[in-house]
């Protein structure tokens, strides 16, 4: 059944287009190849218009009332629509703030299942459902926003066929490489410069050799579903360069597409993925559902706000006109509605199965697991995301920490999940700058913090262990700055984490001593080997390992200029901590008992009697409980050998790492080992390479001497052994 539709517009005449009842599912714009259905949930909507636009005016040529309405979705089919089609909706129903409704025709909404959109997004106070200048959320507003919105387009189903299989890796191999899309390449030399900041550019063959070199298997995307630049920062004149303000869960963010109008977005996003793919590197999003960029309720009405305020989002019990508000953001998505959970589950698997994407970070996933009683590691969420056939069999990364109450849930979370480890990142920032009282956690750190993971069967490799993320410091500036520098956000520096564990080593900023760089440097050689050398799963910041800088910044969240961008010629100042983090992983990769699938607890192992894991004091004597409970323990000892529990993956040799984080050297007794062995030097920080001056099988028992502030590696090998070199490496890339 069809009916003819009425023009609107006097101005426009008659579409000459007709709409049919179509189907309820599924949702979103979905082309059969004769025409395009649509299909829009809304539980308490009076009437829904599919609104059709001129692609290359952007004039509204057509006006469509969706005819049917089941389950609470409204549907029609138009025929003759093709690929290329640019749409949004207008939703009728009551405007009542004080009892959650904030429906006005007079806004155009964009399709939450939009899998493309015109263009990007930016806050204009026309979007806003009430009357801007009254500053009451009450009042309604009647211009029409359709003239800045950007609309949804209908994509073609055949889109880029994918040439290489995933790599499919497991999480104890994985190392993952946290960055920006845009930042990554907006510098880099080697990138042609018209291509640079674009999807293209993060999978050009100079950042895939890169990352290959380095020793990397994921790379963690900042979010790349389409987001709004917030009115805040477009009125000081900033940006949104993050992107934790999301409006399309379906479509790939615009400003990074080399091409207007959203055609072929889709293609072009899978075949960077494909390529990354081909280079056996996984590609991980950092996704936001907890939270959506229409924030508070003086925010704009662009998409769920104008479908269906009071179904999408958490509102207060009794103050519906407010919204709940956990993630600090204005407002908070009702993640546990079934439709809002569909709506999640949907957009996951599309990136997955469409896009080919293989895990997701969560933002702020405490409120994702957060019920009326509280958070739920098995609540309604959380359990349908475990359930499901696909988002059960790839990376799920839980950011485990909102504002709201008991948001603070490190550990907590349920199996299948990992999560970032913040107690790794301070304690690790601690322990080098010199504090006290710091080793016994350290200690914790170094296997993969089974004090908080070790529960449910969960397994080492749950611990994401970082020592910077995009939100903090630096590495460069972890050693370089005691204090933050933010006043490039014009908020007056009150934003960005105060308490950094930091340290300037002498002078705040830049320096031209040599002392100063030269421990500045040794300080971010230990970090990055803590890192790499502990049980769990590695994080690094795109760029930390040639030095990047960003002033002291630590909130560089609307810097989307050099300082957010990834500075590639940092490595002249630090020429071989690029291959130094190479050396560095190849010894985790090449190790597999720095890869431990199961958690070590000082367990006599049967086929030799050994210790799956042992300290030792600088005097090569086991260390006992009263030595733990010094202040001043800073230097220590561990041996790690393969688990005690039984397995059939082979244990590989024993690994002895020394850490010595006192400003004095240490001289070190070398542990004894398994009869017949010997200690071959593998790693020190004392060296920019990170190779040992002297390659010489070691004896136990004799004492070696290490470095103030320095790391050494030794791995266990026969006493006649010939003595092993690192292969040769590459310099870094310095973006010249």
């Amino acid at each position: 059944m069809s009916s003819p539709i009425a023009p609107f517009d006097p101005h426009l005449g008659a579409s000459g287009l007709s709409v049919r009842s179509g189907r309820p599912t599924p949702l979103g714009a979905t082309y059969d190849g004769d025409g395009v259905n649509f299909a829009v949930f809304s539980a308490h909507a009076t009437g829904v218009d599919l609104c059709l636009f001129a692609p290359m005016t952007g004039h509204e040529y057509a006006r469509l009332p969706l005819p049917e309405l089941t389950d609470e979705v409204w549907h029609g089919y138009v025929p003759g629509l093709q690929p290329g089609t640019t749409y949004g909706f207008r939703a009728h129903g009551p405007y009542e703030p004080e009892a959650g409704h904030r429906f006005n025709p007079n806004k155009l909404l964009i399709d939450p299942y939009a899998r493309a959109l015109t263009g990007r997004l930016r806050t204009s106070d026309v979007m806003a459902g009430y009357q801007t200048l009254s500053v009451d959320d009450t009042t309604f507003d009647t211009r029409d926003s359709a003239h800045v919105v950007p609309k949804g387009v209908v994509v073609d189903p055949a889109v880029y066929p994918l040439q290489n299989p995933k790599p499919d890796r497991p999480f104890s191999d994985t190392v993952i490489y946290e960055g920006h899309v845009r930042g990554l390449t907006m510098r880099h030399g080697a990138v042609p410069e018209e291509i640079r900041g674009r999807y293209e550019a993060l999978a050009h063959p100079a950042m895939l050799d890169h990352l290959v070199r380095l020793g990397v298997t994921a790379i963690e995307l900042l979010p790349i579903q389409a987001f709004i630049d917030e009115g805040f920062l477009v009125r000081k004149g900033l940006t949104n360069y993050w992107g934790y303000s999301p409006i399309a869960y379906f479509a790939p963010e615009p400003r990074y597409d080399r091409q207007t109008r959203g055609v072929g977005i889709v293609d072009r996003v899978r075949a960077m993925v494909d390529r990354f793919h081909g280079a056996g590197i996984e590609v991980i999003l950092d996704v936001v559902f907890n939270h959506t960029g229409e924030v508070d309720q003086f925010g704009p009405t662009l998409s769920f706000r104008g479908l269906d305020n009071a179904t999408y989002y958490r509102l207060q019990p009794g103050r519906p006109r407010y919204y709940v508000n956990d993630t600090g953001t204005g407002n908070t998505l009702d993640v546990g509605h079934p439709r809002v959970t569909q709506l999640v589950l949907d957009s996951l698997r599309y990136w997955v199965d469409v896009i080919g994407v293989d895990g997701f970070r969560f933002d702020l996933a405490t409120t994702l697991g957060r019920e009326p009683t509280g958070f739920d590691p098995n609540g309604r969420f959380l359990s349908a995301l475990r359930q499901d056939p696909v988002l059960s069999r790839v990376k799920l990364i839980a950011e485990p920490w909102d504002i709201g109450p008991g948001g603070y849930q490190v550990g907590h979370f349920p199996p299948g999940h990992a999560e970032w480890n913040d107690r790794f990142r301070d304690t690790v920032r601690r322990f080098w700058r010199g504090d006290e009282a710091i080793a016994p956690e350290l200690a914790s750190r170094l296997l993969g913090s089974a004090d908080l993971f070790d529960r449910r069967g969960r397994r080492p490799w749950t611990s994401i262990n970082f020592v910077t993320a995009h939100d903090g410091f630096t590495l460069a500036d972890l050693v370089s700055y005691s204090t933050k520098h933010n006043e490039a956000n014009l908020e007056e520096n009150r934003d960005g984490h105060s308490d950094n564990h930091s340290a300037n080593h002498g002078v705040e900023g830049p320096t031209g001593l040599p002392s100063i760089l030269a421990l500045r440097q040794r300080q971010m050689r230990n970090m990055l080997a803590t890192l790499l050398l502990s049980q769990g799963t590695p994080m690094l910041t795109a760029g930390d390992e040639v030095g990047n800088s960003q002033s002291g910044n630590n909130n560089a969240y609307c810097q989307d200029n050099p300082t957010g961008w990834v500075d590639w010629s940092a490595a002249t100042q630090d020429p071989d901590l690029n291959g130094f983090v190479s050396l560095v992983a190849a010894i985790r990769r090449n190790h597999p008992v720095l890869r431990q699938t199961r958690f070590l607890h000082a367990e006599k192992r049967l086929e030799d009697g050994a210790l799956d894991v042992q300290w030792f004091m600088p005097s090569g004597q086991p260390a006992r409980p009263e030595d733990w409970r010094s202040p001043s323990m800073r230097c220590f000892g561990m041996v790690v050998r393969g688990t005690a529990a039984p397995h059939l993956e082979p244990d590989g040799q024993p690994v002895l790492l020394v850490l010595n984080a006192s400003p004095d050297k240490v001289g070190f007794v070398l542990p004894k080992s398994l009869p017949g062995a010997a200690w071959q030097p593998l790693l020190t920080t004392s060296t920019t390479s990170g190779v040992p001056a002297d390659m010489a099988l070691q004896i136990p028992g004799r004492v070696i001497e290490i470095e103030s502030r320095s790391f050494r590696v030794f791995s266990e090998a026969p006493a006649d052994a010939k003595v092993k070199r690192p292969a040769s490496r590459t310099r870094p890339e310095t973006g010249r």
